[in-house]
């Protein structure tokens, strides 16, 4: 009786595999970490009901960083309807959302706790 041919993997090539898989994964993230660092930063400061500054000039077709801080008293909200973006800021706290590319146009935001006195624009040029 003959004994079937069965090919065994050595261990090494086994670890070998799994430290090239490693490898792999661990580049998947850092590559976007290196590419985030790259983005333009817009700055955004909610103060006493208001924004400043009320109109921000962005890059069309570019993805971008909003970083905002609220420098009180209260809470305040940076939300966008028509960009599907919001965030909660108590005071003294500071925030970053990434937005994708625009296309060149003028997208309102508000802060949803001072609706009648912080009104803003992003214009993407």
């Amino acid at each position: 009786m003959s004994r079937p041919l069965v090919q065994h993997r050595r261990p090494e090539s086994l670890w070998l595999a799994v430290l090239a898989a490693s490898a792999l994964l661990m580049a998947a993230f850092v590559v976007p970490a290196k590419a985030a660092d790259d983005m333009p930063t817009i700055q955004l400061l909610m103060k006493d009901g208001r924004l400043f500054p009320e109109t921000l000039e962005v890059p069309a077709n570019t993805k971008f960083r909003l970083t905002i801080r609220n420098e009180g008293p209260g809470a305040a909200e940076f939300e966008s309807l028509e960009l599907r973006k919001e965030t909660v800021l108590a005071p003294g706290v500071t925030r970053s959302l990434v937005f994708h590319p625009m296309k060149p146009g003028t997208y309102r935001f508000f802060d949803d706790f001072h609706p009648e006195t912080a009104q803003g624009r992003i214009v993407a040029k």
